[in-house]
């Protein structure tokens, strides 16, 4: 393990219109002691993404391509991307989000100031063809536990650096797929420490895509109902509650 190394997990799925942006971001951190591992995750499209990949990637040795021979979904995909990692620090990046230039500078900085294991950021919501901000930001708590996770999830993945000096490097469960596999991520994360550091300062472009299988919220109730009652078993009058918590914040998110 590199002690200043950051390691950026990047699952990639149809990614040949957005990777360029986002490996672009990566390239124009003003903190440089990283490695990016893509990882793509089977995609039926005859290569294109892992093309543009490489083409905007340059051939710059800090970025590390890997094709997956099957289709394992995004927590599939970073789970052999945190195999291959290298780094003292776990930052993710989804392969059409954006870094804004001093995200990594900013983040080691504020874990830093906070003594923290878990640090995330708030972020901008934009079109996935114009880049237009079409949601307010997002602006994250000053932190979150265990408990408040159970209620809402401010942890976006792309704004999220972990330091695995502090926690064992976690993999996900990928019985979960797609769906709500980084939220137990970071539940499972927050059962070992006391909570992780949201810094205010928007540092991240979140590409808001029509075709994600989250972009459409109705398709989250059930799995977001099955982790509370049957992945983190907190009984049934619990989850009712939880869950009533989690719709009502999550209207107020993303309402316009």
């Amino acid at each position: 393990m590199k002690k200043e190394l950051v390691s950026i997990i990047t699952p990639m799925y149809k990614g040949a219109a957005f990777i360029g942006d986002t490996v672009c971001g990566v390239l124009n951190q003003t903190y440089s002691d990283w490695e990016m591992i893509i990882v793509d995750d089977c995609s039926p499209d005859n290569g294109a993404g892992v093309i543009e990949a490489k083409k905007w990637a340059n051939g710059d040795e800090r970025i590390k391509i890997i094709e997956s021979k099957q289709n394992r979904g995004s927590s599939g995909a970073r789970n052999i991307a945190l195999g291959e990692a290298r780094g003292r620090y776990i930052a993710f990046l989804d392969s059409d989000d954006i870094w804004h230039p001093d995200f990594l500078k900013e983040q080691l900085s504020f874990m830093k100031e906070k003594d923290a294991v878990l640090v995330f950021s708030s972020y901008r919501r934009i079109d996935e063809n114009t880049k237009e901000e079409i949601l307010r930001p997002f602006i994250v708590p000053e932190k979150a536990t265990y408990r408040s996770l159970l209620k809402t999830c401010p942890i976006f993945p792309s704004t999220a650096v972990y330091d695995t000096e502090k926690t064992p490097k976690i993999f996900f469960n990928e019985q979960l797929g797609s769906m709500r596999d980084d939220y137990v991520y970071w539940l499972t994360m927050l059962k070992t420490i006391d909570c992780g550091w949201g810094n205010k300062n928007i540092l991240v472009d979140y590409r808001m895509r029509k075709s994600s299988v989250t972009g459409n919220k109705m398709n989250v109730i059930r799995p977001q109902w099955n982790v509370l009652y049957r992945v983190e078993k907190v009984g049934l009058l619990p989850s009712i509650y939880y869950f009533i918590c989690w719709a009502c914040i999550s209207y107020l998110k993303y309402r316009k």
